[in-house]
């Protein structure tokens, strides 16, 4: 309790010191109530009052002080941005088992990705179960679908455990709502912090702590991995105090009552003496962790932990030797601000500690500066305080310019409408004169007195120019505009991130991308915000097995998670054996979806990707993943319609193939048939040509027969004419013989007659001259 209480002291001294040094916690205090009242936009109007006044008076300023609230517009822009950015929980079991399982998971699907041909042919054949995956149709064709298939679709049931149990503590502690005040913390006053603590009765129990409360040692990381002590004041009454702290004897209180340092200590308007300021804080330190390692009787070797003053004699007869180690631990004390006693002083149970290395230990409080400097961090409202006070003196100085304004007036000179005379025996009195300017705006005037002098006063009325002061409004509202652009400056939050003032020449890709630049400018609070959700969660995922182990509301914490998920409470109960990593995907926001849309729709477009692919890819949160998802089924696309390609391009070869071999085996047949046909033709012609030529021999013949029986029977016939002529000649000369012998006798019996002359001359029909069988010939 006494090394308590030193601790107690130099945390004091650091932050509240009395005499005469800077009260470091007073003075961040101070800052960050001001940034705040900045941040509402309800800043102290005195400091433009003394700029306004003259001596501190102000009786002749008839002003509005109220802050112009441009900063809170500036504020919400980021906040509700960054809570727009919804974010996944991701655990990765890396304990042994787990990683044994994994490993025999992926080897298993590596031997499934090589004889997957093999394998399908084997149960085709042997109706037998061969693949060891789930899907054999889905096996990834490479090594990065594979990678891409372990980071997208495989998930061990312990780690969906894992998550919904974090989720689940999330939903219990309304960390949506605690997420919130965080970012609003990063964005007005550039630090926030959370804690995180188990108890027997509560369980594990998520809280937000205000910076301004919070006391830690120097740093300069934006994480404060590095801090050895850190703690939170706390305004409690005397009566929770006592409730709180049960030690506490009636004395004690009385004592605390009369002694401690109240409000007076943070100088602050008012004091309550029922209440006191208590410091909760956490010290890390080493401590040494002795073990008496003894040999059994069997051999083998029996580790007993021992406490630090354990010393053996350093004998080499010893059947025992110590072994020892430091660790990092954690003490927790209370102590009231102010009073030299402390409440509680003890090492902390149930100590955060990462599986992966048992000599660490986290602290309950995470917090998260990302512009801290020396210590000191830096804001985006602290930016732009001292702008936006010039912009609260601009406008007062154009309401005192507004003030002084009056309406333009005019002149009349009576004497001028004395010396008119209407001709009708009235004169032109003031009252007709205004009404008629006002009415039609016409002046009637004398250029000549009635003693004929020149008027001076010809034109009665005239309209008078007063000095409103536009030159000095449109400076005062140009010098507004200018510190207005100064803040968007500074922060990065341009025109284009509110839509203030959105350009209607510029191009809708052009805004876009001023307003990514604009969210580029504030990434630094998304992140941060995002750290310490990671941490939390990280923390979580270690107190989960202190519920699963001591807490009296398992039951219930598994109750509640069984809402959810029944089936994994049998993997929730077993989660204390487990070690994971855990992490965050960050959901894309809409600049980020809008061009991962583009590129699904240019795919689907190019016939690159199926409709199937577009929907996948769109499930994937992570927007790194999705691309890489795109690629690969993108290149998977071009491979399917390459083999499509080339099975059409065989396809069509086959067929022109088939149809090139149809037309030959058809011109074949074409052609053996036109041989055949021209061999019958050639046979029919052969045959009409045979059966010609036999019937031109035929008749040939039968000419030549009649040929030779005609010659015959002419040779005959000649035969005959010549046997005929012959056997006439005979005849004739047998004839003559007997005409001569006639007329011999004739001539005998003439002469002896004595008779006349007889004619012996033809008659000339027995003449066979001219005619012959030449026609008879052949030919």
């Amino acid at each position: 309790m006494d090394y308590g209480l030193q601790v107690a002291r130099s945390i004091e001294h650091e932050w509240f010191k009395k005499d005469g040094g800077t009260n470091k916690y007073l003075h961040s205090k101070q800052k960050y109530n001001e940034l705040r009242l900045y941040a509402r936009g309800e800043q102290s109007v005195q400091k433009y009052k003394d700029e306004l006044s003259i001596n501190g008076d102000l009786s002749y300023l008839n002003l509005d002080w109220r802050p112009v609230p441009i900063i809170p517009k500036f504020v919400d822009i980021v906040v509700n941005g960054i809570s727009d950015r919804a974010y996944e929980l991701k655990a990765y079991s890396q304990d042994p088992v787990s990683a044994s399982k994994r490993t025999e998971y992926i080897e298993n699907i590596v031997k499934d990705m090589q004889n997957k041909e093999f394998y399908a042919s084997a149960e085709q054949g042997l109706n037998l179960p061969m693949f060891k995956s789930e899907n054999p149709s889905e096996l990834p064709e490479n090594n990065e679908e594979l990678s891409l298939h372990m980071q997208l679709n495989y998930k061990q049931s312990i780690e969906i455990a894992e998550e919904e149990a974090i989720n689940n503590l999330f939903a219990l502690n309304d960390y949506d709502l605690i997420k919130k005040r965080l970012d609003y913390d990063l964005t007005v006053l550039g630090i926030a912090c959370v804690k995180n603590y188990f108890n027997v009765s509560d369980g594990v129990k998520v809280a937000y702590v205000d910076p301004v409360d919070i006391v830690h040692s120097y740093t300069e990381s934006p994480y404060f991995e590095d801090l050895y002590y850190i703690g939170e004041v706390e305004r409690v009454s005397v009566s929770d105090l006592k409730k709180r702290f049960n030690d506490l004897t009636d004395e004690d209180i009385k004592e605390i009552e009369d002694n401690h340092i109240s409000g007076d200590f943070y100088k602050t308007q008012r004091s309550d003496d029922n209440f006191v300021h208590i410091l909760n804080f956490e010290y890390k330190t080493y401590k040494n962790q002795v073990y008496k390692v003894k040999k059994g009787a069997s051999g083998n070797d029996k580790a007993l932990e021992k406490d630090d003053t354990f010393n053996p004699p350093k004998d080499d007869r010893s059947r025992f030797k110590k072994l020892n180690r430091s660790i990092e631990v954690i003490y927790s004390g209370t102590k009231i601000v102010g009073y030299e006693k402390m409440l509680s002083w003890n090492m902390s149970e149930n100590m955060s500690r990462p599986k992966a290395d048992l000599t660490k230990v986290k602290m309950s409080y995470q917090i998260c500066a990302p512009r801290i400097y020396k210590g000191v961090p830096e804001s985006l409202v602290g930016r732009m305080t001292s702008f936006a006070d010039m912009v609260q003196l601009t406008h007062l100085k154009l309401q005192q310019v507004l003030s002084r304004v009056v309406p333009d007036g005019i002149y009349m000179d009576a004497d001028g409408i004395a010396e008119i005379d209407l001709g009708n025996g009235t004169n032109y009195n003031p009252q007709e004169a205004l009404n008629m300017y006002f009415q039609t705006g016409s002046v009637i005037g004398r250029s000549m007195t009635q003693d004929g002098d020149f008027n001076q006063g010809k034109i009665p009325i005239q309209e008078l120019q007063s000095s409103s002061g536009g030159a000095k409004i449109q400076s005062l509202i140009q010098t507004y505009n200018y510190y207005m652009q100064m803040m968007r400056d500074v922060t990065g939050l341009n025109e284009a991130r509110d839509g203030s003032m959105p350009d209607g020449n510029a191009l809708v890709g052009i805004q876009k991308m001023a307003a990514a630049n604009s969210n580029t400018a504030t990434r630094h609070i998304l992140q941060a915000g995002l750290f310490l959700t990671l941490k939390t969660a990280e923390c979580l995922a270690l107190r989960i097995s202190d519920v699963l182990e001591y807490s009296n509301t398992k039951q219930q914490f598994l109750n509640t998670l069984g809402k959810f998920n029944v089936a994994t409470l049998k993997e929730v109960s077993e989660l204390h054996l487990h070690d994971f990593g855990i992490y965050l995907d960050l959901m894309p926001d809409l600049e980020e979806k809008q061009l991962l849309e583009n590129n699904i729709q240019m795919a689907i477009q190019k016939d690159q990707i199926n409709l199937e692919d577009a929907i996948d890819i769109r499930e994937v949160k992570n927007l790194k993943l999705a691309n890489q998802l795109l690629k690969l089924r993108r290149k998977k696309k071009q491979e399917l319609d390459r083999k499509m390609q080339m099975q059409n391009i065989q396809a069509q070869t086959q067929s022109n193939t088939q149809a090139a071999e149809a037309a030959a085996a058809a011109d074949m047949q074409k052609q053996q048939a036109l041989a055949q046909t021209k061999t019958q033709v050639a046979q029919a012609q052969s045959q009409f040509d045979i059966a010609k030529m036999e019937r031109e021999a035929a008749i040939k013949k039968e000419l030549m027969e009649f040929e030779f029986n005609l010659n015959m029977q002419l040779k005959q016939q000649e035969m005959q004419v010549i046997k005929d002529k012959e056997s006439g000649k005979e005849d004739r000369k047998d004839e003559r013989t007997k005409i001569q012998a006639t007329q011999q006798s004739e001539l005998i019996e003439q002469r002896k007659g004595n008779t006349g002359p007889k004619n012996f001359e033809s008659k000339g029909f027995d003449n066979l001259d001219g005619f012959g069988l030449e026609q008879f010939n052949p030919r």
